[in-house]
């Protein structure tokens, strides 16, 4: 894996109705983390060593390398909940929870899992808790969709950008993921 530590990623925030959303990305476009913030220095934090630019840049939304991101956000919350599916994203972990996070990227919007399934999709049925772990560690919400994941007796669980968001991204998506 190719290290960002002399890369310079570009960041944006745009308004959601879930509030700021910011998202920061290589040069390339490929997004390293995103979140409801618009602390830029504290989504890089949440990034693997392997991956975290060594500085950051604040674009306008329109900025090439974050056009593709943005635009995704917004067909997003414009009811299109599979727009985000294409955006390339770039996370390193151990093998397990980087194969979490890409099997996370295929729960289908509308179709929340619990920590269980999600474990059995991950291919460690025991293994709730590392499940669980995936999504606490993951730095591109919403392009990894962590929200997706519930508790196993149905409740929300946690949310590193509150349970408000979770339940309002959920809502949305059980709306829009049939059209």
């Amino acid at each position: 894996m190719t290290t960002l530590a002399t890369a310079t990623a570009r960041t944006t925030t745009v308004s959601t109705p879930d509030g700021p959303f910011t998202v920061v990305v290589d040069p390339d476009g490929t997004v390293l983390a995103s979140g409801w913030t618009t602390d830029a220095d504290a989504l890089v934090a949440l990034t693997h060593p392997e991956v975290r630019p060594a500085a950051t840049s604040a674009v306008p939304d329109d900025d090439p390398a974050v056009a593709a991101a943005v635009a995704a956000v917004r067909a997003y919350y414009a009811g299109d909940v599979h727009a985000i599916d294409a955006v390339p994203v770039r996370q390193v972990s151990g093998p397990y929870r980087a194969h979490a996070w890409d099997v996370l990227r295929t729960v289908d919007a509308g179709d929340p899992v619990t920590y269980t399934r999600y474990a059995e999709l991950s291919g460690r049925p025991a293994a709730v808790r590392a499940a669980a772990g995936a999504c606490a560690m993951n730095a591109a919400a919403l392009f990894v969709p962590c929200h997706r994941v519930l508790r196993t007796d149905g409740g929300l669980g946690g949310f590193r950008y509150g349970l408000d968001v979770k339940r309002s991204l959920l809502a949305h998506e059980a709306r829009h993921a049939a059209g």
